[in-house]
């Protein structure tokens, strides 16, 4: 379920959906229905299982440093390091780098 899931975008509701879809396979792993009114926490406590906002956060993080760590020249890391031009640009076309 998580498969290349640190490079997206996420909004609240995303991750409500994905918290929601994570619930429902969980209660089919285990056999359980709505009905039988048992709580999150007894599912993810049976199963062993991690919320889904707290594993995207570290796989965010794990993707971050992975970005910044990559040395071989690629844009990503001067995006991260970009700085804004501060000064005019001379009239005739844009700056050469």
């Amino acid at each position: 379920m998580t498969y290349g899931i640190e490079t997206w975008s996420f909004t609240m509701g995303l991750i409500r959906r994905l918290k929601v879809t994570k619930r429902v396979t969980e209660r089919a792993m285990l056999g359980i229905s709505l009905r039988d009114r048992i709580r999150n926490q007894e599912i993810r406590k049976r199963t062993y299982v991690t919320d889904i906002a707290q594993r995207i956060a570290q796989l965010n993080w794990q993707w971050a440093g992975y970005i910044v760590g990559r040395t071989d020249g690629r844009w990503g890391r001067r995006v991260l390091e970009w700085r804004p031009r501060t000064e005019r640009r001379s009239v005739g076309g844009p700056t050469i780098l």
